[in-house]
């Protein structure tokens, strides 16, 4: 039997990698648009979200699940994000792509705010009142610290760490993110 051994650069065998980063970007937006099931729900506490998004490959998974974060971190603090996305399972796979997108750093100050948030959720939604239960509780500062090491000043227009982090993927492992694409 012969082997055919398979010269062909990333670029040729995906598209997508030709594209400038704001492009490709475009293009994982839509790839997720079209992978995701539009009924699963990422603030509902079913899981469907997380089922939905685990027959995805590994790094579109990924992307996934740390869109919303990249969101939350845009419009709140870290801790706000589990009132919105706080079912387990999401979680999961929101720590979980973290890793794999190589923001480990990320994903400990994400789960040191999970970590906080979790135990007071019945009280913050019985309360109706998240800064004043974080503060009588005594984790308000721990949380605006883990919040400004996840969301550092970036100069206006550039990305943020994780839609940043997404390019730098898709550049490396295309095949994680776009799948086995046939020459």
């Amino acid at each position: 039997m012969i082997f055919k051994l398979d010269l062909e650069s990333p670029n040729e065998r995906y598209a997508a990698l030709t594209l400038s980063d704001e492009k490709l970007l475009e293009e994982i937006f839509s790839l997720l648009s079209s992978s995701v099931n539009p009924l699963a729900n990422p603030y509902g506490d079913d899981g469907s979200f997380a089922a939905s998004i685990s027959r995805l490959p590994v790094g579109l998974r990924a992307m996934a699940a740390t869109h919303h974060l990249d969101i939350s971190l845009t419009l709140d603090d870290l801790g706000w994000h589990f009132l919105n996305f706080g079912e387990p399972g999401f979680v999961r796979e929101t720590e979980a792509g973290l890793r794999e997108l190589g923001l480990n750093k990320m994903a400990d100050w994400f789960a040191g705010a999970y970590a906080i948030v979790t135990p007071l959720r019945l009280e913050i939604d019985a309360s109706g009142d998240y800064y004043e239960c974080l503060t009588q509780h005594g984790h308000m500062d721990r949380i605006d610290e883990l919040t400004r090491k996840a969301r550092p000043k970036l100069p206006k227009g550039s990305k943020g760490p994780i839609y940043s982090a997404w390019i730098t993927y898709a550049r490396a492992h295309p095949e994680n993110v776009f799948g086995k694409q046939m020459p």
